[in-house]
């Protein structure tokens, strides 16, 4: 549910998911998040397919969609 988990916020440039007190984005070191996103993808092996299609280069938690 969009905007329900306030334990993380997503990097509204590459969606990677962080903590509320992550001042900049640990995977693009964007500092644009929002706390609008839904959804959650984990990359362990960033070669793999998904990854691929996701377009995450970082083995990373990353959110479907960022508002």
């Amino acid at each position: 549910m969009p905007g329900k988990n306030k334990e993380f916020k997503a990097c509204k440039n590459c969606r990677a998911l962080v903590t509320q007190d992550t001042p900049k984005c640990p995977v693009c070191g964007s500092i644009s998040f929002s706390d609008d996103w839904s959804g959650i993808v984990i990359i362990l092996d960033p070669q793999s397919e998904t990854a691929k299609l996701f377009g995450a280069t970082v083995p990373w938690r990353y959110a479907v969609i960022v508002k």
